[in-house]
C-alpha cells in the first residue's frame, strides 16, 4: 500500500478535535475511554498506511512493525510515546511522539533508507495515569514495576477497576503483568516527547537530547477530622479537615521553597462527602514531590509530612501518608545519548522534569530522547504548544537517529 508522506503537523491535524474538554479546556483521553480508542484506531489506520503490520500485546500496549532482514523482529530499535492525556492536557503531549514516528517513517522511505533490523512504534496505555491515578501504567506492567494484582484492582472515578476496562477493550486481563517476550524485542527505545518546560525556548533550538529525569513520587496525604452539619456547628466547635488540608499545602509549598530544585505540587484534593452544606469528614491531598537527588525527595516528603501533622493537629484533625507511587531519578543510556549526540551534534542536552515511559523501560534495554520545543513553554494544559516548522524538525532528527541505529550494530546491553 502506498500513501503520500505526511508532515507530524498534518499527522496530528488528523486527531485535532479528538478527545476535546468543553468543561476544562484542552484535551481529556483516557486509557481505553473514548477518546482513546478513537486514538488507537487512527494509529492502526496510519500503520496500515505504511504497511506496517499492528499488534496490541498483552498489557495493552500498540506496536506497529516494519519487520528486519527475513521478517525478524528481535533487537528491534523502537520509538513512539503515549496516545493518553491529563484531565484537560494539552494537544501535544503524547501524540507529538507517536505522529512524529509515522513522520519519521516517511522520510526513511522518501530518503530511499533500507534497515538492517526491525523498526516498531508504540503508543503506550496509561502514561499520564489520568484515569486509574498510576502514571506509565502499561510500561510498568511490561517491565514488571508495577505488579499486576494490584494494577487489576485499580479504579477510575466511577468506580471501573483496570480489569473491566480492558476486558471491554478486548484485552484478558488475565494475561497482564512483566512481559519477558516483548522486552527481548526491544534493542533500543527512543522516545520524542514535547518538552513540558522553556529549556529550549531559552536556547532556540528546536530539538534536544534528553540527558535524564528527575526523581519523583506521588503521595496521598489523608486528613481526618469530623463530619458535621454546616449550619448548626459552631466555629470554635468544628474539626474540619478541609481547613486543616489548605494549611498544609501551604506548607507543602514553603518547604519546596526551602530546598534547591525541589518542585512539590498539590493538583488534587478530594473532600469526603463532598457537600456543599456539610462539613467534611476527611480530605485526601495528593502530593507529587520531584527532585534531582533521590534522598532529598525522602527528606522532603517527611517533613511536609511533620508539618502537616502539626498543622492539623491545630484544627483537631489527624493525618496519615500513603505512598502511591516513586520513581527515582533516572540517566539514560550512556552509550546511546553518545550515539544521538553523534547524530544530532548541534542539539543542546536537557534533564526532564516529568516522569516519561523511557525512564521505566531505561531498566531493562537502553533507551534516550528527544524533545521538542513548546513555545509557551506551558505543557499538562491548553495553551502547550508546537509550532508545525519544530514538530517537523523533531521528526527529521528521530529519523536521522533511527537511520543510524538502524544500520549498524545494536545498542542492546548483553
Amino acid at each position: 500500500m502506498t500513501h503520500s508522506p505526511a508532515t507530524a503537523g498534518q499527522l496530528l491535524r488528523g486527531i485535532h478535535d479528538v478527545g476535546r474538554d468543553l468543561r476544562r479546556g484542552g484535551y481529556s483521553r483516557f486509557a481505553y475511554g473514548a477518546a482513546e480508542l478513537d486514538l488507537r484506531e487512527w494509529f492502526v489506520a496510519e500503520a496500515a498506511r505504511r504497511s506496517m503490520d499492528t499488534e496490541t500485546d498483552r498489557n495493552g500496549v500498540l506496536w506497529a512493525w516494519l519487520p528486519g532482514p527475513g521478517d525478524s523482529c528481535e533487537q528491534a530499535v523502537v520509538t513512539g510515546s503515549h496516545l493518553d492525556s491529563v484531565p484537560g492536557g494539552g494537544e501535544f503531549d503524547g501524540p507529538l511522539g507517536v505522529a512524529s514516528a509515522f513522520a519519521a517513517v516517511d522520510l526513511l522511505r522518501a530518503r530511499g533508507f533500507t534497515a538492517d533490523r526491525a523498526l516498531a512504534i508504540v503508543a503506550f496505555p496509561e502514561e499520564e495515569g489520568g484515569r486509574f491515578g498510576q502514571a506509565c501504567l502499561g510500561s510498568q506492567l511490561m517491565t514488571g514495576a508495577m505488579d499486576a494484582d494490584r494494577a487489576l484492582r485499580l479504579r477510575d472515578a466511577d468506580g471501573i477497576s483496570l480489569a473491566e476496562a480492558l476486558a471491554g477493550a478486548g484485552i484478558d486481563p488475565a494475561h497482564v503483568g512483566r512481559d519477558d517476550e516483548a522486552i527481548r524485542r526491544i534493542g533500543a527505545f527512543v522516545e520524542l516527547h514535547v518538552e513540558q518546560g522553556r529549556g529550549l525556548v531559552d536556547l532556540g533550538e528546536p530539538v534536544a537530547i534528553g540527558s535524564s529525569i528527575i526523581g519523583h513520587g506521588l503521595w496521598r496525604l489523608t486528613v481526618a477530622g469530623q463530619g458535621n452539619h454546616a449550619g448548626a456547628t459552631r466555629m470554635t466547635e468544628r474539626r474540619d479537615p478541609v481547613v486543616a488540608a489548605g494549611a498544609i499545602v501551604v506548607a507543602a509549598r514553603d518547604a519546596a521553597r526551602a530546598v534547591k530544585d525541589a518542585r512539590v505540587t498539590v493538583g488534587r484534593i478530594e473532600p469526603t462527602p463532598g457537600g456543599t452544606n456539610v462539613i467534611a469528614s476527611c480530605v485526601d491531598v495528593w502530593l507529587d514531590v520531584r527532585h534531582p537527588d533521590d534522598a532529598e525527595v525522602v527528606t522532603l516528603v517527611a517533613a511536609i509530612a511533620d508539618r502537616a501533622r502539626v498543622v492539623a493537629a491545630a484544627e483537631g484533625c489527624e493525618v496519615t501518608l500513603v505512598e502511591e507511587s516513586y520513581g527515582g531519578s533516572v540517566r539514560f543510556d550512556r552509550p546511546l545519548r553518545d550515539r544521538l549526540a553523534a547524530v544530532l551534534p548541534d542539539a543542546p542536552h536537557l534533564d526532564a522534569g516529568a516522569g516519561h515511559d523511557a525512564g521505566v523501560l531505561a531498566g531493562v534495554v537502553p533507551t534516550a530522547m528527544l524533545f521538542t520545543r513548546n513555545p509557551t513553554g506551558i505543557s499538562h494544559a491548553p495553551q502547550e504548544q508546537v509550532e508545525d516548522a519544530d514538530a517537523q524538525s523533531g521528526a527529521a532528527a528521530l529519523a536521522d537517529v533511527l537511520q543510524d541505529l538502524l544500520r549498524s550494530e545494536s545498542p542492546r546491553r548483553v
